[in-house]
């Protein structure tokens, strides 16, 4: 059963993508919404595969030498997230941003 989450943490909530996608950059709270949620998922991103890394460790720990048969999935999600793993900030997709054209 999921933790139900609390007034304050829905406060604090990002209500937009964290995308610059129809945000317009004359609108300083809409930027400053936008930047929060992109820092936002990639520092959730970058703890997820830490802990996925942590539950991998007590795997290879737990299992000795079948973990190479036990602990497969762990391994290829770990590797999946370490892709995405160090937080990059919002600046230089903020940057080299370019909106789609409407008029084309």
């Amino acid at each position: 059963m999921p933790t139900p989450e609390s007034a304050a943490f829905l406060a604090k909530k990002p209500t937009v993508p964290p995308t610059y996608e129809g945000v317009d950059f004359d609108d300083n709270v809409a930027v400053h919404n936008a930047r929060d949620a992109i820092i936002r998922e990639q520092w959730v991103r970058s703890m997820m595969s830490r802990l996925v890394g942590e539950e991998l460790g007590k795997c290879y720990a737990r299992e000795g030498v079948n973990h190479f048969e036990k602990c497969g999935v762990l391994r290829e999600k770990y590797f999946e997230l370490l892709k995405e793993r160090k937080v990059k900030g919002y600046l230089f997709e903020e940057k080299n941003y370019f909106a789609k054209d409407k008029s084309a």
